[in-house]
């Protein structure tokens, strides 16, 4: 679904849900210097991965809106990256691309200023 279609009520209810943060990657909008966009994850018929890298078993990718961030995935202990504890989180990670260069560049400067991870 393109944002063209989604109403702004219903942006701002997602974005007061989501603490204006990315549900997948927690960055949190006020810092990246874009509006968050609200859209579908990629659905496995257009390329979205579903395997556990780790066990190389098919997986559900993490649905933020039935699924507690904190049961799939938790932080490296300096903060940069996003570490899966779970298949849902490895799969999730390697589709969505949570730990991807310029997420990492981010995160560092953030962490440094004392900005992120951000509060549970």
């Amino acid at each position: 679904m393109s944002n063209s279609h989604i109403s702004a009520k219903l942006r701002q209810e997602v974005a007061e849900q989501s603490r204006y943060r990315c549900c997948y990657c927690q960055s949190q909008q006020r810092f990246i210097g874009i509006l968050l966009t609200v859209d579908h994850i990629i659905p496995e018929s257009l390329g979205g991965a579903t395997i556990d890298p780790q066990t190389g078993t098919t997986v559900r990718i993490f649905h933020p809106n039935k699924q507690k961030w904190a049961e799939h995935f938790r932080w490296s202990s300096d903060g940069i990256r996003i570490i899966g504890v779970t298949p849902i989180g490895r799969a999730t990670i390697v589709a969505m691309k949570l730990n991807r260069p310029v997420l990492l560049h981010s995160r560092r400067f953030w962490s440094e200023a004392g900005w992120h991870p951000p509060p549970e």
